[in-house]
């Protein structure tokens, strides 16, 4: 029996308690949260009576001694936890995004190699089917290399709390889950990266709800991504809007079920090249799928298998590396160099 505690029991929590009752043999033996009421409240709705309930992480730890901590807490206290866990044995999956800062996250995989034991993030877009159809499909290059990735998310969400008053927050609190399934449907890094944010007067943020931004990839696609967190009307999925064009034809994805691909059939008519559809399989078996869940059950086999996880934390600080690239883009008003 695999054992863990979960730190921060605010609402993102309830996603990974609802993932973690369909994980057979894990236990949760222990919340952790400033807000004890807040605590004891989801380990009642959870039925996780026998768990211990505590503010301190250190504390909850020495008297549980779990295999690993899941850290939903804030960014700005994520460095202090992963340092806690290590120091008391633990491996930790955490929330995105991975630290408050690029140093903090170089710091926390640092700290993951000296203390051996795994760190990884829960970058639940990659484990949605149609992101491990998308990129088996285009590995089998059947439309060519990719040439340029363009992703669209408008969604005007009325969170409250603190996303409305932080710094950056569609770039630091959402887009990262666009940038790191563009890195990885294309298999290709970000170089360099543009980005302008703005506030439109019908914001309810004060800071960042929307942002353009223009990545050169490692492999010479450019990837662009258009996106508000306060443009009313018309919403996109969460997952955004997705144009993926290659060399030989392209694949949409409206970020529901519908994906498609056109290739390039090698005839003209007139002015145009005739393009047939072509079918995308479905996803592999083979593959992990399923967000919270799929992550957790993922991590949980690293640890058992001692081998490192997909959303490992020295692979998604090049995903983090996007996002504060962007950040000083839009601060500086020029293009960045975007090195983890």
């Amino acid at each position: 029996m695999q054992t863990a505690v979960l730190a921060g029991c605010g609402a993102m929590s309830k996603a990974w308690l609802e993932a973690t009752a369909k994980v057979a043999q894990l236990q949760i033996v222990g919340l952790v949260d400033v807000d004890i009421e807040r605590a004891c409240g989801r380990a009642t709705e959870f039925g996780l009576g026998s768990a211990i309930v505590g503010a301190e992480l250190s504390s909850v730890l020495a008297q549980t001694k779990p295999t690993m901590v899941f850290d939903v807490a804030l960014p700005q206290v994520r460095l202090d936890l992963v340092r806690t866990a290590f120091a008391n044995g633990c491996h930790i999956l955490t929330e995105k995004p991975m630290a408050a800062s690029l140093a903090d996250a170089q710091e926390i995989n640092r700290l993951s190699r000296t203390a051996k034991r795994l760190h990884a993030v829960v970058q639940n877009r990659r484990y949605l089917a149609n992101a491990r159809r998308i990129r088996r499909f285009l590995d089998t290059g059947a439309l060519g290399k990719p040439t340029s990735i363009h992703c669209d998310f408008f969604i005007a969400p009325h969170f409250g709390g603190f996303r409305e008053e932080m710094d950056h927050v569609l770039l630091v609190d959402m887009a990262i889950h666009t940038f790191d399934s563009a890195r990885y449907v294309i298999n290709a890094e970000a170089a360099n990266v543009f980005c302008r944010e703005w506030e439109p007067p019908q914001s309810w943020y004060r800071n960042g709800s929307s942002a353009l931004a223009i990545f050169e990839m490692s492999n010479g696609a450019i990837f662009t991504y258009r996106g508000s967190w306060s443009a009313k009307g018309f919403k996109t999925s969460w997952e955004s809007i997705w144009r993926i064009v290659c060399e030989r034809g392209t694949l949409t994805w409206d970020g529901f079920d519908d994906v498609r691909a056109e290739v390039d059939s090698g005839k003209r008519d007139g002015l145009f090249d005739v393009m047939i559809p072509v079918d995308v399989p479905a996803h592999d078996p083979r593959d992990v799928v399923g967000g919270h869940l799929g992550i957790i059950q993922d991590f949980i086999k690293a640890i058992k298998e001692n081998a490192e996880p997909e959303t490992r934390g020295s692979d998604n600080i090049k995903s983090l590396a996007m996002v504060f690239g962007a950040v000083e883009s839009s601060q500086t008003g020029r293009s960045v160099n975007i090195e983890a």
